[in-house]
């Protein structure tokens, strides 16, 4: 079973390799594209964040807010694509350590945002979850009356 598709991985990789030039611009596209939509994400939980936290300063600022972040997104994703088409230039040096700068960056810049945000904004952890303000969290059974106790 193992023997196969180590076999196919190694002419998939062949294949690869001998038609560096058109996938280095497919991969390129897909760092571009993986950026945007991660870094995409995370300014969009970002301005809910700050919707939500400011509104007053929120609404005031909001296309300056919109335009900054949009702006950041997209530099920040083409310049991982760009890296990414320039780190796979040469088929001889490959894994080219700039290809995997860039791309633990890419990966690891959203991660790092959010962590960031969520400090600044008082709740902790690092995946952004809805937490209940006290009015939602359940009564506690001590608090009840001995009416309703069972």
């Amino acid at each position: 079973m193992l023997t196969p598709l180590g076999i196919l991985a190694v002419n998939a990789s062949a294949f690869v390799m001998m038609h560096l030039d058109a996938f280095r611009i497919v991969i390129a596209g897909l760092a571009l594209l993986s950026g945007l939509v991660l870094n995409g994400l995370t300014a969009w939980w970002l301005l809910r964040l700050a919707s939500l936290h400011a509104p007053p300063l929120f609404r005031e600022y909001r296309t300056w807010a919109v335009g900054a972040a949009v702006l950041i997104v997209a530099l920040t994703a083409a310049g991982g694509g760009y890296l990414t088409y320039l780190g796979m230039r040469d088929p001889r040096h490959l894994p080219d350590s700039l290809s995997m700068i860039v791309a633990a960056f890419m990966l690891l810049l959203p991660f790092a945002v959010s962590f960031a945000g969520r400090r600044m904004a008082g709740l902790g952890g690092i995946i952004p979850v809805d937490e209940p303000t006290s009015k939602e969290k359940s009564p506690s059974r001590r608090g009840a009356p001995l009416s309703r106790r069972t």
